[in-house]
């Protein structure tokens, strides 16, 4: 199973790497690029593959935390590095958002990565601060409506998942509410919410 697990990792990470099939990989260190801040969704992911790639290939996986612009930094990152296999990224649908939010995006989802595999699913919750007098979301909806501008939310970004959830949300429910943008999940939940 282990061999079957590192050929087929292998197999992977080399799409589209212009490696000689003879040559033996890898040969130095592997960059995991996880574009949102440590000890947030993405970092602990990106921490657990890098830690159990490194065990199958004998090499060191380095997680490197390229934050903001919604993972686009750290997508820009991945897309100006050489394609040899030695760079990764813990990739999401911020990659194939860009190209639909922004003129010139840094990087093309389709000329620049190589996709290797889905290693994770995730949903997002609606949750309010227990001084907001909502225990639903029908609730929530009515303290909007009642205070147009005064409600905030937090996302992780212009063009990530989670502000394009919140848009939608605010548009479904005819609500006029204020994106507070943070460079990723754990920021905006760990800083006091703004006054």
């Amino acid at each position: 199973m282990r061999k079957i697990l590192r050929n087929g990792v292998l197999a992977a990470m080399l799409v589209g790497s212009g490696f000689a099939v003879a040559q033996t990989y890898p040969t130095k260190p592997i960059r995991f690029i996880a574009a949102f801040p440590a000890g947030g969704p993405s970092d602990i992911v990106a921490r657990a593959m890098a830690k159990r790639m490194s065990e199958v290939l004998g090499q060191p996986v380095i997680v490197d935390n390229r934050t903001g612009a919604g993972g686009n930094i750290g997508a820009e990152a991945v897309a100006k590095s050489p394609p040899d296999g030695y760079t990764v990224l813990l990739g999401g649908s911020y990659v194939t958002i860009a190209p639909a939010l922004y003129l010139k995006p840094p990087f093309d989802p389709i000329r620049d990565f190589a996709p290797i595999g889905l290693i994770v699913s995730n949903q997002y919750v609606l949750v309010t601060h227990p001084s907001v007098p909502a225990r639903s979301v029908r609730d929530l909806i009515k303290v909007a409506k009642a205070q147009p501008g005064k409600l905030n939310y937090a996302s992780t970004g212009p063009g990530s998942p989670p502000r394009l959830a919140g848009e939608l949300f605010k548009s479904m429910a005819g609500v006029d509410m204020v994106n507070i943008s943070y460079k990723g999940a754990t920021p905006a939940l760990i800083e006091p919410p703004p006054r």
